[in-house]
C-alpha cells in the first residue's frame, strides 16, 4: 500500500512538472502525461504491468464526469452567448457529420467493415476540451470574432454527442438494437433525458445553494461535487446521456449567482486538472508502444483525412451559412484536436465488443498522439498566419474564474488618538497626493460618502483608493514579528536591511503605522513589513 501511494505521489509531482515544461515549449500537456504513462507501462522503462481495459474504462469514465461538469461550470455564458448557436450546431451536427464522413473513408479507403468504420468515426468525432483550454490559456490567445469562445464551448460540449454515437454503434454491432425505431428511441432518450434531468438537477441545486446555509465552510463545494455525480448517474440509469446532463448542470450553476462561486471554480479547476492527469497517465500506462507501429499506417491515414477533409467539410458546411469568415473557419477546422475522450470511448468499444477485426484502441491512441503533437503545437502559429489574433481581447474572459483586474486598490485607515493630523479637518484641507481618493467614511457604524467638505472625526474609519503598482518586476512583501527575544530590539532599520537583505517599508506598532527611515529604532512587538532587496543598486539607494 505504501509503495503504491509513493509511486502515485511521484507520478503526480512529475506530471505537474511536465505541465510547466510542456507549456514553455508549446506542446499540449496531454502529450506529456501520455508519454509519461508509456514510460511507466509494460513496454516502458519501469515495466508496470497494466492491461485491465475494463478497470481503465470505469476510472476514465468517472473522471470524465468532472471534466464535462467543469467544461460547463467554467464557461462564462455572457461571453459564449453570441456564439452559442454556432457552438451547439458544431457540437451536434458537426460531430455527426465528421463521424459519418470519416466512417465512409474507413470503409472505402481502409477496407474496414461498415460498422467498424462508423465506430472509429464516432469515437474520434469530438474535439478535446482539455487541450484546447490549455493552449488558449497558456498562450493567452485572444482571437478575433469570438473564436476563442466558439472553440471553448464547442470542445467542451461535443463529447456527449460523440459518446451517444459510440454507444449507438456498439449497440448495433452487438445486435442490441434491431431496427430504425430502436435507434431513434436511443437518440431520443440520450438527448431528452439528459437535457431535461440536467436542467431539473441544476435548478434544484441552485435553489439549495441559495436558501440553505451549510454548517461548515466548504460543504457547499462538497454538495456541488455530489451534484456533478448525480447529474451523470441519474440520466444514465434510465438511458439518458449522463455527460450531456453533467455539462448542462455545470453551465447553469456556473453562470448562476451563488455564494462562494469563485472558490468553487478554483476547486473544480484543480480537481479537473487532477482528473486529466489521471486519465492521460492511465491511457499511456494502458498502451503498448510495441503495438503502435502496426496501428500507425491506418492512424496516419485517418488523421490526415480527418484534419484536411472531414473536419473542414463539416465546419465549412455549418459556419458558411452563418456568415463566418474564411479565416475563422480555417482556424476552427485546424483546432479540432482529438484527445482523452476519444481514447476513453475506444476503451469502451474494446471492452464492449469481442469481434473487432482491428486494434481500435491503438489506432485511436496514435490518432490522438499525432493530432495533439502536430495540430496542437501549431495552433498559435496558424492563428498568426491567418491573422486571427486580437491583442485587445483577453481569452481568460471566456472562463468563469476570470476576474476583471482593477487598476486601483483600497486602503483602510483609522483616525486614532487626539493628535492624529487628520482629526477635525476637512478632506480638502489635507495634504495628500492628487491620485489618492477618499471613497468611504465609516462613523459609529454608519457609512458616509465623503466630499471635500467632510470633516474627519476621531475613531472614523476612512477608506481611500490608490493606483495599483504596475511595475514590470515582481515585488515580494512579507511580515516579520519582533518578539521579546529578538536580537533586533533597539537596533536601526538600516542595520536590518544591510544584514537581512530586506527593506522595511512599514512598521506596525500597536495601533500606529510608522513609516521608517534608516535611523528608526526597532521596538519589541513591532511588525516589520519587508520587501526583498533584489539588486546591489537598490541596496545602495536604500542605504542612502
Amino acid at each position: 500500500m505504501a509503495a503504491a501511494l509513493l509511486l502515485a505521489s511521484l507520478v503526480i509531482l512529475i506530471c505537474v512538472c511536465f505541465s510547466r515544461i510542456s507549456g514553455k515549449i508549446g506542446i499540449p500537456f496531454l502529450l506529456a502525461f501520455i508519454l509519461l504513462g508509456m514510460v511507466f507501462g509494460s513496454d516502458g522503462l519501469f515495466k508496470i504491468p497494466f492491461a485491465d481495459f475494463s478497470l481503465a474504462e470505469k476510472i476514465c469514465s468517472a473522471a470524465l464526469i468532472f471534466i464535462m461538469f467543469y467544461g460547463g461550470f467554467g464557461t462564462r455564458w455572457s461571453e459564449a452567448k453570441p456564439i452559442a448557436a454556432k457552438s451547439i450546431v458544431l457540437s451536434t451536427v458537426g460531430v455527426a457529420a465528421t463521424a459519418g464522413i470519416t466512417g465512409v473513408f474507413c470503409h472505402f479507403a481502409l477496407n474496414m467493415d461498415w460498422l467498424e468504420g462508423m465506430l472509429i468515426g464516432s469515437v474520434i468525432s469530438s474535439t478535446d476540451a482539455a487541450s484546447v483550454f490549455s493552449i488558449l490559456r497558456s498562450k493567452k490567445l485572444g482571437l478575433k470574432d469570438n473564436t476563442a469562445s466558439l472553440l471553448e464551448m464547442e470542445s467542451g460540449s461535443n463529447d456527449p454527442c460523440s459518446y451517444m454515437l459510440t454507444a449507438i454503434m456498439i449497440s448495433a454491432m452487438n445486435s442490441d438494437v434491431s431496427g430504425v425505431g430502436e435507434i431513434l428511441y436511443l437518440i431520443f432518450a440520450q438527448f431528452v433525458y439528459g437535457i431535461v434531468l440536467g436542467v431539473l438537477i441544476a435548478l434544484g441545486a441552485r435553489y439549495v445553494l441559495a436558501h440553505f446555509r451549510f454548517t461548515n465552510e466548504g460543504f457547499d463545494t462538497i454538495f456541488l461535487l455530489g451534484i456533478a455525480v448525480l447529474a451523470y448517474s441519474l440520466p444514465a440509469v434510465i438511458g439518458g446521456n449522463g455527460y450531456l446532463s453533467a455539462y448542462i448542470v455545470g453551465i447553469i450553476l456556473g453562470n448562476s449567482d451563488i455564494k462562494n462561486k469563485q472558490s468553487m471554480v478554483h476547486f473544480f479547476d484543480a480537481l479537473t486538472g487532477l482528473m486529466q492527469v489521471l486519465i492521460f497517465f492511465l491511457l499511456g500506462l494502458l498502451s503498448f508502444p510495441s503495438s503502435l507501429p502496426a496501428a500507425f499506417p491506418k492512424a496516419l491515414a485517418v488523421t490526415l483525412f480527418l484534419t484536411f477533409i472531414a473536419r473542414p467539410v463539416a465546419v465549412f458546411a455549418i459556419l458558411t451559412p452563418m456568415k463566418c469568415s474564411i479565416k475563422q473557419q480555417l482556424l476552427v477546422s485546424w483546432a479540432g484536436l482529438r484527445g482523452a475522450a476519444s481514447i476513453v470511448f475506444a476503451i469502451m468499444a474494446t471492452v464492449s465488443l469481442d469481434s473487432l477485426s482491428c486494434d481500435i484502441f491503438h489506432i485511436v491512441f496514435c490518432i490522438v498522439l499525432i493530432s495533439i503533437t502536430c495540430q496542437g503545437t501549431l495552433i498559435p502559429f496558424m492563428s498568426r498566419k491567418l491573422d486571427m489574433i486580437d491583442k485587445s481581447t483577453n481569452v481568460l474572459r471566456t472562463f468563469n474564474d476570470y476576474t476583471e483586474e482593477l487598476d486601483v486598490q483600497f486602503i483602510k485607515l483609522t483616525i486614532t488618538g487626539s493628535d492624529h493630523p487628520w482629526k477635525n479637518k476637512k478632506i480638502r484641507e489635507l495634504s495628500i497626493p492628487w491620485d489618492l481618493l477618499f471613497v468611504l467614511v465609516i462613523r459609529n457604524g454608519k457609512r458616509l460618502i465623503p466630499n471635500g467638505k467632510t470633516v474627519l472625526h476621531e475613531n472614523d474609519i476612512v477608506v481611500v483608493s490608490a493606483p495599483v503598482y504596475q511595475g514590470s518586476e515582481a515585488v515580494q512583501f512579507g511580515e516579520k514579528k519582533v518578539h521579546s527575544s529578538s536580537k533586533w530590539i533597539g537596533r536601526k532599520i538600516s542595520d536590518y536591511a544591510a544584514e537581512t537583505g530586506m527593506f522595511v517599508v512599514l512598521i506596525k506598532r500597536g495601533a500606529k503605522v510608522v513609516i521608517p527611515r534608516g535611523p528608526t529604532d526597532i521596538e519589541k512587538g513591532d511588525v516589520l513589513v519587508t520587501h526583498i532587496i533584489e539588486s546591489e543598486n537598490e541596496k545602495q539607494n536604500i542605504m542612502a
